[in-house]
């Protein structure tokens, strides 16, 4: 039986999650799980996707070594989510939940491409909760898929 491979989304904040500031266990933790996890990506054991939604936030970052570098994962990524009917229907439906509009988009885009996880640090965006994807720290994911 061939082994299913994870789909995984990974929002803005994520992707700039290592050029926080380090001060903190909490953010030094997160940023270790987020590297292992493109690590992951990186060897083929689990699948990126992005979207129009990660490319347009990360064009508006003023950093241009971060955005260079965020970008890279692109074409890294194993599938690409463009805007659809679909997903605008569905991110107005996340918003009426009192997630902001760029979030609802984001999350919108992981689960029309039916990813498994939305890996996220944004403490707001981790309280939404559905049964069409999972919502989850890179912390959190790591310690599940370690002890899984």
């Amino acid at each position: 039986m061939e082994k299913m491979i994870i789909r995984v989304y990974l929002d803005n904040c994520c992707f700039n999650r290592p050029y926080d500031n380090q001060n903190t266990t909490k953010i030094k933790n997160e940023t270790r799980a987020k590297l292992q996890i493109q690590k992951q990506i990186r060897t083929g054991m689990i699948d990126l996707v992005w979207s129009y939604v990660l490319e347009y936030e990360n064009e508006n970052n003023p950093y241009l070594n971060k955005k260079r570098e965020i970008r890279v994962w692109k074409d890294i990524a194993k599938d690409y989510v463009d805007q659809s009917d679909e997903l605008i229907v569905l991110a107005e439906d996340i918003s009426s939940t009192g997630v902001k509009n760029l979030d609802a988009l984001h999350l919108a885009a992981a689960i029309t491409s039916k990813c498994d996880y939305f890996i996220t640090v944004d403490r707001r965006i981790l309280k939404y909760r559905t049964n069409r994807i999972k919502v989850i720290n890179p912390v959190d994911v790591m310690e599940e898929w370690n002890n899984g």
